[in-house]
């Protein structure tokens, strides 16, 4: 009976897949030697593929180009980047060479915004949504932008009050844009069933009516919605969709101005070998049904933004661990310890029980079986031991069980979590403390030269304890 891991991926999946072969034993990842990369920089290691990035981008976009050609769509599309996802500028940067827009969700990244223009990376054209609560710092950073000339800042109120700071600070001569965002309801299974953010949909005409139909200053221009669990074929996103998009209709028979719809929530992106979603088809029927609405309700149909984060950098985002132990706990459990911790590196693992691609960069012809896999930290939490297709973990045996006659040439099993670039150093956060002074590994981003060569860099060193102890006052 064949029970290799190859064999496991074999009898299980279609293998290979893009993004993804095995080559002389050893995975590689978008045409990357992991072994190679391991090898010149050793584990834990978090890596970023630039290029990744830039495909993300265009295929959203051409879907949505090729739907609107299809359903004769008399509107355009505006691809956004939500900054949060990842604010390093080597994404930022990679995000901007492909003529995309940029949503925003608190004060300081419009200071990047700033940083972006003094370095000639943006124009003042540059589409800028501005979305979340709004805190007084993030309403003067907004006017602040918009008294400077960057004419397509938007601010998107989500509350009612947020209206009479715009007006204090902002000294325009022009009509603002703004856009209202919209409280919308989760499916049933959420912890709550409406949105703390956003504005009621109940409200959203009589506010409208009784503070900006006569404003002079403001122009309401977008209607925005978000949804938590992002664009997914379920019963839920098409109604809530189905009953914003009339929501608008009803208001754009009052405001001439009211020309966008955002369709907050992103795409899902690939966590298992299993994953299996229909873009195509997901971004055609959201066209077909906001320009079927707004033909019955005899209004033109609305630019439509998405602000795509993890959609745009989770793809290009991997970390590598090495299994430095093995533990037979009971008769049934065995763990491998790997050298860093899931809390410190992955914490939407420990946080929000997320599943990521979880593939062995080596050892794929060695008998597979059953694990869990710790980490280093003390947190009875900080393991991971669930794939999204399947309610176990299984992974090449590690060669450690008998740890007295290995050999000098021995080869750690390496373990890669892929498609990790979206949040994670984020909420982790980078370069401070960490739990049990798990310090951060390090960060290689690679990229392809003039000629197609794939090139490596350094981007960051692992956390050294002194960075850690002058945080800490010592």
């Amino acid at each position: 009976m064949k029970n290799t891991y190859l064999d496991l991926i074999d009898q299980t999946f279609h293998f290979p897949q893009e993004g993804f072969k095995l080559t002389n034993g050893y995975l590689q990842f978008n045409g990357i030697d992991l072994k190679s990369i391991i090898d010149k920089y050793g584990t834990p290691l978090k890596l970023t593929y630039l290029p990744k990035i830039g495909s993300q981008i265009e295929k959203a976009k051409n879907l949505f180009e090729k739907a609107i050609k299809k359903n004769k769509y008399e509107s355009h599309y505006f691809y956004c980047y939500c900054t949060k996802s990842s604010h390093f500028s080597y994404i930022i940067d990679e995000v901007l060479k492909h003529d995309v827009h940029i949503e925003t969700s608190h004060a300081y990244d419009l200071e990047i915004i700033k940083k972006l223009y003094a370095k000639k990376k943006i124009t003042k054209d540059i589409h800028i949504v501005c979305n979340g609560f709004k805190t007084p710092a993030y309403t003067k950073n907004i006017s602040y932008l918009i008294n400077k000339g960057f004419k397509n800042v938007l601010p998107v109120l989500d509350s009612k009050d947020e209206l009479a700071e715009y007006n204090k600070r902002i000294r325009s001569t022009e009509p603002v844009n703004i856009g209202l965002r919209i409280a919308a309801d989760e499916e049933p299974t959420f912890e709550f069933f409406t949105s703390r953010l956003g504005i009621r949909k109940g409200d959203i005409l009589d506010f409208y009516n009784e503070k900006l139909k006569n404003h002079k200053k403001f122009n309401l221009k977008m209607l925005h919605f978000f949804m938590n669990k992002g664009i997914k074929d379920d019963f839920y996103y098409w109604k809530e969709l189905q009953s914003i998009v009339t929501l608008y209709c009803n208001l754009k028979k009052e405001c001439p101005t009211l020309d966008s719809l955002n369709i907050g929530g992103g795409f899902p992106i690939k966590d298992s070998l299993a994953f299996k979603y229909n873009y195509k088809g997901m971004v055609n029927q959201i066209v077909a049904t906001i320009k079927k609405i707004c033909k019955r309700h005899h209004v033109k149909a609305p630019n439509i933004y998405t602000e795509f984060g993890s959609f745009t950098v989770g793809e290009s985002g991997a970390t590598i661990y090495s299994v430095i132990g093995e533990k037979k706990q009971n008769d049934k459990e065995t763990w491998y310890m790997i050298d860093n911790s899931f809390i410190t590196t992955l914490p939407d693992i420990w946080g929000i029980s997320e599943k990521f691609l979880m593939l062995p960069i080596n050892k794929w012809k060695e008998e597979t079986h059953e694990v869990h896999l710790g980490g280093l930290t003390c947190d009875s939490h900080d393991f991971y031991t669930k794939e999204e297709y399947i309610n176990a973990v299984y992974l090449p045996k590690s060669g450690l069980e008998n740890k007295a006659s290995l050999k000098k040439e021995y080869e750690p099993l390496y373990v890669g979590f892929f498609h990790t670039g979206a949040y994670q150093d984020q909420i982790s956060g980078y370069g401070g403390i960490k739990h049990c002074l798990v310090p951060s590994p390090k960060h290689i981003i690679i990229d392809v030269d003039k000629n197609g060569k794939l090139v490596d860099k350094l981007y960051a060193k692992e956390q050294t304890a002194q960075s850690m102890l002058k945080i800490l006052g010592y």
